[in-house]
């Protein structure tokens, strides 16, 4: 399935170049559609990036823009080292704008963005600023929105309401856990027309306390609660939730935009050893009873805390992310936007196994070519 929004080669090309015509031997967007086309296929640093593009000779290398030979790993360290860090992730997020905007939409006519951060951990241990990168993922596809380095003087916060003004938030659910539960986050998602599902714990201790008593109480004439259980059987183990929700606390609490309050009490079991753990998470929403029941609410919860697996354990566990130690410049920051963004392709064209889908095209090199939009003459 190859993406009917502008194809990915050409949003590569264009990304600012910043290097002089002097001396200039590949196009920046032949360098950038090597790189998806190698992830694509499996290959994870730059150096092997520079070897897929040898091995499959020169119709491949002229359909991705060059005119001469791919270029090696020296020249990849120094342009993702150098490129426009911002200018590049910017065109991403707005190309995966596009593909989302393409899906169909849910049934329950709202799309749910996740805030969530990640560390580049082996780059990190070589010193390398500004390793911690928070993103915005959709539920939906697993296409990443897009993405930006946290300083290592500051935190989540500040990022968080940057990273939320580049976004089309008017229609849309912003989930995220307790450390961006703040009030300025709240109401600039209200204020944007989106809404929020946001995790409470001890640093909003008066919240938290408000919604503890809501549940430990019975429930109060005018309150409105609504309760949804699932259970999931698999990977050896019994996974039992149930979540209610009360709108008692809308217009007491000076919460912005808050229409209700959440409880999540999960339990998992262990089958072979009948080893348990139960936890307890509270939270609050933005969202409404008649626009989101318990259901609801708990399909979006655990839509956020599933991006840790479609997109953060396939970057450290297919790509190997957490052990690369790239360093240097925006090299740490350009490839984790990279990797980002063939994730997120191959998730738009239907692929949930992502390794599976690396062993494919790296069989089939002219199938990758096809997914960035770019077509082999025979």
């Amino acid at each position: 399935m190859v993406p009917q929004a502008r194809p990915l080669i050409e949003i590569l090309a264009e990304i600012p170049d910043f290097r002089s015509n002097h001396g200039k031997r590949h196009p920046l967007g032949a360098i950038f559609a090597l790189a998806c086309s190698a992830m694509l296929c499996g290959y994870r640093s730059y150096t092997a990036i520079a070897e897929w593009g040898r091995h499959y000779g020169e119709p491949l290398v002229r359909a991705l823009g060059f005119t001469r030979h791919p270029p090696c790993a020296a020249t990849l360290h120094t342009v993702f080292r150098r490129v426009d860090r911002a200018a590049l992730e910017a065109k991403l997020g707005t190309w995966a704008e596009g593909l989302l905007g393409e899906a169909p939409r849910p049934e329950e006519g709202a799309d749910a963005i996740a805030i969530d951060g990640k560390t580049l951990r082996g780059s990190q241990k070589q010193g390398a600023p500004g390793v911690h990168l928070l993103s915005a993922l959709a539920h939906r596809v697993g296409l990443t929105l897009a993405q930006q380095a946290v300083d290592d003087k500051t935190n989540e916060i500040p990022v968080a309401l940057e990273v939320l003004r580049h976004l089309v938030l008017e229609g849309r659910i912003v989930t995220m856990d307790a450390l961006l539960t703040q009030r300025q986050i709240a109401q600039h998602i209200v204020d944007a027309g989106g809404d929020y599902v946001m995790v409470v714990k001890e640093n909003q201790p008066q919240l938290l306390e408000d919604i503890a008593t809501v549940f430990a109480l019975a429930p109060i004439a005018g309150e409105r609660r609504t309760a949804a259980e699932t259970l999931d059987l698999g990977h050896g183990r019994i996974e039992q939730r149930g979540l209610q929700t009360s709108n008692v606390l809308r217009g007491y609490s000076d919460w912005p935009g808050l229409a209700q309050v959440f409880q999540l009490e999960r339990q998992v079991i262990i089958k072979n050893t009948g080893a348990g753990r139960e936890e307890v998470v509270v939270g609050v929403s933005s969202l409404t009873p008649e626009r989101a029941d318990a259901a609801r609410l708990l399909a979006v919860v655990r839509g956020h805390w599933s991006i840790e697996n479609r997109s953060h354990w396939v970057r450290d566990v297919t790509f190997d992310e957490d052990r690369s130690q790239v360093r240097c410049g925006n090299i740490p920051q350009v490839m984790a936007a990279l990797r980002n963004t063939v994730v997120g392709l191959m998730r738009w064209a239907g692929y949930t196994n992502i390794a599976a889908a690396c062993r494919r095209f790296a069989a089939q090199p002219q199938a990758a070519l096809h997914l960035i939009g770019i077509a082999l003459e025979n």
